[in-house]
């Protein structure tokens, strides 16, 4: 059983409850589950829209598309700045669902790590995707990947309609 200190150490890291540090983000995309699926799931589809609005989408990118295999993206910021994200794919059952990892790249050291969870639902207008990634350090962490990934998606509607 851990100690106090270790308690509160691990308390001062976070903040908030968990489902405050977990972000959700649904869309619906005019094409089907399958060609939404591929956007994630193939490379040569993936560079063209990941990263937010500006950004030089994933001009690096590897993808082992199976269960414990990895993937590994980067995107440059207009400043020129290189990030880079990576993880390992949990679940893959195309073209329904995908589960993957996520972390930031640093100096050689991968950060806090999250789970992405992502569904691709028939919809009317085409695909209902609904994006779950959790548990973020912090509810700032949460905010700034929904600024990214709102950006990113709006790339991929663009992708994804051309």
């Amino acid at each position: 059983m851990a100690d106090n200190s270790t308690l509160n150490a691990a308390a001062a890291r976070t903040e908030g409850q968990p489902a405050d540090r977990t972000l959700v983000i649904e869309r619906v995309f005019k094409a089907s589950p399958e060609k939404v699926f591929r956007a994630w799931t193939d490379p040569a589809i993936l560079v063209t829209w990941w990263g937010p609005e500006g950004f030089k989408a994933a001009p690096d990118c590897q993808m082992d598309v199976r269960v414990g295999g990895a993937w590994r993206a980067t995107m440059v910021s207009p400043q020129g700045e290189a990030h880079v994200s990576s993880g390992v794919y949990r679940e893959i059952a195309p073209p329904r669902h995908l589960v993957f990892t996520w972390g930031w790249e640093e100096h050689g050291k991968r950060g806090h790590e999250t789970v992405v969870e992502i569904s691709f639902e028939p919809a009317r207008d085409g695909t209902k995707m609904r994006f779950v990634q959790s548990i973020f350090e912090t509810t700032n962490a949460r905010d700034m990947h929904s600024e990214g990934w709102t950006s990113s998606f709006n790339n991929l509607e663009r992708v994804l309609a051309g």
